[in-house]
């Protein structure tokens, strides 16, 4: 498979759906469940430059310090020693994948509308934590480095996620009023056939291709653990 994405025989898209299938991650198991990288910074411009590599999130870095100014507490919080000695150090006190984060994601639609009504005692989550704006949430991820969520499959093929079209009552924000619907798109975004189709082009641009071995080294290579994943700052609770 290696070989095959290699000699461009076989895209990216798939070729980090096998590898996600050989590390054991499968739809079946929202805990073990197919992880994606965010790949674009740039959601605020009128038009997506795909040329340009300043709209590329850098895949060198995890998640939770591609922003430069989180990588300080980042370090301290590894450096913290606990003083009983049981808890190994980390960097992140969260996981860049898990069921929660893909109910999240996926809120829109069956069966995770239930399974997250049902992880929330019965009724759904205050709408300041849902998932309702792109945007809003890559921002999140850069002002937050405790929120270090990758994305999930689906942001490449499945528009249908980013619209209610059960029309389920997720509430309104608490500052603006503004009443939770449909995904907030990027503004270079016309639909979300449109965020799809872009993003989709985005993962198998020349940038990408080049680049996307450095987040599958952290993800599922050797920056995962060992002295490797504390250069990294790459290391999980």
């Amino acid at each position: 498979v290696l070989q095959k994405w290699v000699n461009r025989e076989i895209s990216n898209f798939d070729y980090l759906i096998q590898l996600n299938t050989m590390a054991g991650r499968t739809y079946n198991d929202l805990a073990q469940y197919p992880v994606f990288p965010w790949i674009l910074r740039d959601y605020t411009s009128e038009e997506l430059d795909l040329n340009n590599p300043a709209v590329f999130r850098d895949l060198s870095k995890p998640i939770g310090v591609v922003n430069e100014k989180n990588a300080k507490a980042v370090k301290e919080k590894y450096n913290f020693e606990d003083p009983l000695g049981i808890i190994d150090k980390f960097h992140y006190g969260t996981h860049y994948s898990n069921a929660a984060g893909v109910m999240h994601y996926l809120i829109r639609v069956e069966p995770f509308t239930t399974l997250h009504i049902q992880l929330q005692s019965g009724r759904f989550d205050c709408a300041d934590r849902q998932f309702h704006s792109i945007p809003a949430t890559w921002q999140t991820l850069m002002d937050n480095p405790n929120d270090v969520k990758e994305l999930i499959p689906e942001f490449f093929y499945f528009p249908e996620f980013l619209e209610n079209q059960n029309g389920f009552n997720l509430g309104q924000l608490q500052i603006s009023k503004e009443v939770v619907n449909d995904v907030v798109l990027p503004k270079w975004a016309h639909s979300p056939e449109d965020f799809i189709y872009k993003h989709r082009k985005a993962l198998e641009s020349e940038y990408v291709s080049a680049h996307l071995h450095e987040w599958i080294d952290l993800i599922f290579g050797y920056k995962q653990r060992g002295p490797a994943a504390v250069e990294a700052l790459n290391v999980f609770y």
